[in-house]
């Protein structure tokens, strides 16, 4: 999965219950839990509004994009950037 969701973290970081957190945001415990352990597959940007609201939080204190693919050169944080030529074989 690319997209790592760390609510568990900051929930840690307050000493907040996920029961709380989801009374606070207007969520059910059990799509908290959806949403924690990664099985959501979208966020309302309401939801994400209301998570770092009440969190104090970025978006991006919540989420983060991992690649799953270190080995595509053309992704970014690889060594090789967008738009550099590629290798010519020996003898072109």
């Amino acid at each position: 999965m690319a997209i790592v969701v760390r609510i568990d973290v900051e929930l840690a970081k307050r000493k907040m219950s996920v029961g709380e957190f989801a009374e606070r945001i207007g969520l059910t415990p059990a799509n908290v839990a959806v949403l924690k352990n990664g099985r959501a597959k979208a966020v309302r940007f309401t939801t994400l509004e209301a998570m770092c609201r009440v969190l104090g939080c970025q978006p991006g204190d919540l989420l983060e994009w991992v690649d799953d693919d270190p080995g595509d050169p053309g992704a970014p944080g690889t060594s090789t950037p967008f738009n550099a030529a590629p290798k010519q074989a020996e003898g072109q």
